[in-house]
């Protein structure tokens, strides 16, 4: 009778230590764990970064657009003289790239 009943105290002991391992092993490293969040964490971050960027860059694009739209006659002059490198005679073009 004793071994059977120390067997039985021994299984509710062994099946406690399993399901508590189970669970932090989960709550660390499963799917939903620490690890994975802290990864989406950091992914998360980078994916804020560049859309900033890319606003920024969106933003850049649609002034210079509205600017054409506007005919805007210093931007247009800015744009003819960049695109095919015109200047007239009595002026000095620096290239600085």
């Amino acid at each position: 009778m004793r071994l059977i009943e120390s067997l039985k105290r021994k299984k509710f002991i062994l099946l406690n230590i399993f399901f508590a391992l189970y669970i932090g092993i989960n709550l660390i490293g499963g799917e939903r764990g620490l690890i994975s969040y802290f990864d989406k964490k950091r992914i998360y971050e980078e994916l804020e970064i560049k859309e900033k960027v890319l606003t920024r860059e969106i933003k850049d694009i649609e002034h210079k657009i509205s600017l054409v739209k506007n005919n805007d006659f210093d931007y247009l002059d800015m744009l003819y003289r960049e695109k095919f490198r015109y200047g007239t005679k009595d002026e000095i073009i620096i290239k600085l790239k």
